[in-house]
């Protein structure tokens, strides 16, 4: 009689190529399936033995385009977190560490991800900063050389998303488009990751042409539509699962060409709804066929990336495996990952150990000295000094989108300053923290944005600085210092009282704390920005992409307010 390491009798397999359900027993050796056996008579001996008694088995999910940042926590306990919910496999893209710490913030996730109890691979950042240095002051940037040497770390399996893709089309020296030639040259077929939204026709065929073959953002039918006649890969965020896209993919037969991906989940909706379970259930809530959507979660995601090693039960494949009870409901009752048990529905989510990350990693808001002389705007040195009004330039929130548009305000002056409290409008900064060279840039903001207090944080995409937000300079002073003693956060302020608060100690970024106790401080954070006003779906986002210098019209970074279409610095103060 034949030794194996695990047997499940009794279960319903899901088969990836029949893609459909068969009863079988499975065996397990070495962390790899052995044999499905369908005819249900072989004997095995094993040193464990589960009967499953008529329960579900699909492959651990997969998923391929997500940024563990986004959920403001280290790779151990997010992987802790979410092998809960069936996930055995990530990949994922470290640029917003890469954009404090630059290649050894990419190789610190690397290393903080070997004790986790899933496997975790990385995609190489190509856009650090996400635009230049003349818009942004990042604490470090990747360059060819850097994208050269992180290609040779075995857990590297991608470029990450391209995210300056109109320039990237365009004759340009980006360090990204040498680094492709070198891929074209020695690695072809090296997979390569997109972001462009609202690209078409001929500038769509120019970024393809580039090899540049998946895409994860947001778009409209007609541009799915392009984008999978093409040839491209196309992944499905939460915010793409509309009943026209998953129709058009399945009446057209599409599903060897898509999966499911998060891209970005906050740690309380982490904790709340799941992570790639939640994407999946929600396609299934508007028709995608549930073998289909297994598929489109498991198999597909593994073909992209080149992990041919997982995503299927057959044998020699990892034996990366969910239980469960219904497979309409993603809600594993056991999950094993080479073949050995890393979640039960009968013991609670498993400790874990913190990793050490660099000392340097835990000191990295360096900011200026700041006085509350830095709240009051400054006005052109041209200005009349008769001058009783000015026109300013605000970042106008949205609260259905992350973009904001442009408005333009009238503004007094008295005696020689700003007068901006009595424009409706709120007062934003932005502070270089990364000890480079103690920038601070204004704007002003309006719309579905805060109404009143304050609101400040070091998680600021893409360049990280602090940004402060409110109606109160001494509060916005208080709220500035706060941050500076926490090493990192985001908060809230009123009247100098701290309303909630997160504190992201590493990097300024992420917390060492488990996903459930940090979804419960960025729960409070995210209930006290709505009281405070703020109307968005997405409170947090909004507030922490006003900076990002590639999302449109008007944002802001330290060097000041950035016109995003035109790609530079504009004027806050219109004479």
């Amino acid at each position: 009689m034949e030794h194996v390491s695990l047997f499940i009798k009794n279960v319903n397999v899901f088969n990836s190529y029949l893609k459909k359900f068969v009863k079988a027993d499975v065996s397990v050796l070495n962390g790899k399936f052995y044999y499905i056996d369908r005819k249900q008579n072989t004997p095995f001996q094993a040193d464990k033995v589960v009967d499953a008694d008529g329960m579900y088995m699909i492959p651990g999910f997969v998923d391929i385009h997500m940024h563990i940042e986004s959920s403001m926590t280290t790779p151990v306990p997010f992987g802790n977190c979410v092998a809960q919910y069936g996930v055995t496999t990530l990949v994922s893209e470290p640029h917003e560490i890469a954009n404090v710490k630059g290649v050894r913030g990419i190789l610190e996730m690397i290393s903080a991800a070997k004790n986790a109890p899933i496997d975790i691979f990385y995609g190489i950042p190509s856009s650090v900063p996400s635009t230049n240095e003349m818009l942004e002051t990042t604490g470090g940037s990747i360059n060819y050389q850097d994208m050269k040497h992180l290609l040779s770390e075995k857990d590297v399996v991608c470029v990450g998303e391209i995210m300056n893709y109109r320039k990237i089309i365009q004759e340009n020296e980006l360090e990204i488009t040498k680094f492709l030639e070198y891929l074209h040259e020695e690695y072809p077929g090296y997979v390569i990751e997109g972001h462009c939204p609202s690209l078409v026709d001929l500038e769509l065929a120019k970024f393809l042409y580039l090899g540049i073959n998946g895409d994860h953002t947001e778009h409209a039918l007609e541009e799915v539509r392009q984008r999978m006649e093409n040839g491209m890969f196309f992944e499905i965020q939460n915010k793409m699962v509309k009943p026209e896209i998953l129709k058009y993919i399945c009446e057209n037969h599409l599903y060897e060409y898509c999966c499911f991906v998060t891209d970005d989940t906050m740690a309380d909706v982490l904790h709340e709804k799941g992570q790639l379970n939640y994407v999946v259930e929600r396609a299934l809530s508007v028709g995608f066929p549930l073998e289909y959507a297994i598929y489109c979660a498991t198999y597909t995601p593994c073909q992209r990336m080149h992990l041919y090693d997982r995503g299927v039960i057959a044998p020699g494949k990892l034996a990366d495996f969910q239980l469960l009870r219904d497979p309409s409901v993603l809600k594993p009752a056991y999950v094993y990952k080479n073949g050995l048990e890393i979640f039960s529905e009968d013991f609670a989510e498993k400790e874990f150990v913190s990793y050490a990350f660099p000392e340097d990693f835990y000191r990295s808001v360096q900011l200026p000295a700041i006085t509350l002389k830095d709240f009051q705007v400054p006005l052109p040195a041209a200005l009349s000094p008769d001058c009783t009004e000015v026109t300013v330039r605000v970042m106008e929130i949205h609260s259905d989108r992350t973009q904001t548009t442009e408005k333009l305000v009238t503004m007094p002056v008295k005696r020689g300053k700003l007068q901006w409290q009595e424009s409706g409008c709120l007062l934003a900064m932005v502070i270089e923290r990364h000890g480079k060279n103690g920038n601070i840039g204004y704007g002003f903001m309006t719309g579905a944005g805060l109404k009143t207090g304050t609101a400040a944080t070091t998680y600021f995409h893409d360049h990280h600085n602090l940004f402060v937000v409110g109606d109160n300079p001494s509060d916005m002073f208080f709220a500035v210092n706060r941050l500076r003693e926490l090493q990192g956060g985001i908060l809230t302020v009123k009247d100098g009282t701290v309303l909630s608060e997160l504190e992201l100690p590493v990097c300024g970024i992420l917390s060492e704390k488990s996903v459930e106790e940090i979804a419960c401080s960025l729960k409070r954070v995210r209930e006290s920005l709505e009281e405070l006003g703020y109307e968005h779906n997405n409170p947090i986002m909004s507030l922490g992409t006003l900076g990002l210098p590639v999302s449109p019209a008007l944002k802001i970074t330290d060097k000041g307010l950035i016109d995003v279409k035109n790609g530079r610095i504009t004027d806050l103060i219109i004479q």
